[in-house]
């Protein structure tokens, strides 16, 4: 007997127009070892074919904050609240640059990837979400030099040096994920407006670096207010995020309930609104791109 349409049972179903809303996060779950083979590769790519390999982990981060402690530690003495310039700079630094490098590629996925998406299908949201987690694990490499450099002046204090590990540390993972959602969905936002608008990839990477003296990684809050643009600071909500990792680990940041509700609230708006976007045009930017 012949099967008809409707007795037929099919594993999956691929459909060119589906509601704005219908996001298939099940689908992520059933792709999680695609997940893992992405993450995997990103890794081993990225450092494939270099001399030092995995030890720009931690060159970067030093050579960074080498340049950061001359230039404004030294030249333009900005006040780093007490706690050794090198800790501060290194502890802005690791944190800013797991939520930049987060922003920045995913804000490219859609085109460094058109030739997979477009021969093969599997969730897209998987691609940008392996990006989050692979840079993850270069953030936690970074963390453990941080560590490494508060034991140091732990055993070999400085003169005026004052900082000390808070009990909000315990509060460090929720701002891990905060950074990598806020990441995450202003990259999703910008990969897709690219799409259609591929000059605008070019102001990415300036865009970054501008947001980045918008926020207190170069100096702490309190020298923002005392300079009179505190309040401009704080409406970035990296600037919430990176005082309460400075708290936590230095002792030193201001870390308090309403600065952190703000910067959860944008980071839950920007990631919904990021991935509604995302799902929008992922299917049909194989047309455009």
């Amino acid at each position: 007997m012949k099967e008809t349409p409707e007795s037929q049972q099919w594993d999956l179903v691929i459909k060119g127009h589906t509601p704005l809303f219908d996001l298939k996060f099940n689908d992520l779950w059933r792709y999680r070892d695609l997940l893992f083979m992405f993450v995997k590769r990103d890794f081993v790519s990225f450092y494939k074919q270099t001399i030092l390999g995995p030890l720009w982990f931690f060159i970067q981060p030093i050579f960074t904050t080498i340049v950061f402690t001359f230039v404004f530690g030294k030249l333009a003495g900005i006040s780093t609240d007490g706690v050794p310039q090198q800790l501060f700079y290194l502890a802005g630094i690791t944190s800013w640059s797991y939520f930049s490098d987060c922003l920045s590629k995913t804000s490219t996925v859609f085109k460094d990837n058109a030739s997979i998406f477009g021969k093969v299908y599997f969730p897209r949201l998987i691609m940008p979400l392996s990006i989050v987690v692979s840079n993850l694990v270069r953030f936690g490499v970074q963390l453990l030099l941080l560590l490494f450099m508060m034991g140091y002046f732990y055993l070999f204090p400085v003169e005026g040096m004052h900082f000390s590990m808070t009990t909000a540390i315990f509060f460090f993972p929720v701002l891990i994920l905060m950074m990598a959602l806020l990441g995450l969905g202003i990259g999703l936002i910008i990969t897709a407006i690219t799409t259609k608008y591929k000059d605008l990839t070019f102001l990415v990477t300036f865009g970054v670096q501008l947001l980045m003296y918008a926020t207190t990684v170069i100096y702490p809050l309190s020298y923002a207010k005392e300079k009179g643009y505190g309040t401009l600071v704080e409406l970035n909500p990296m600037t919430g995020i990176i005082e309460a990792i400075r708290y936590a680990f230095l002792g030193k940041g201001e870390f308090d309930f309403w600065s952190i509700s703000y910067s959860v609230m944008v980071t839950l708006v920007v990631l919904f609104f990021g991935i509604l976007i995302f799902n929008k045009t992922e299917k049909n930017f194989v047309d455009t791109i």
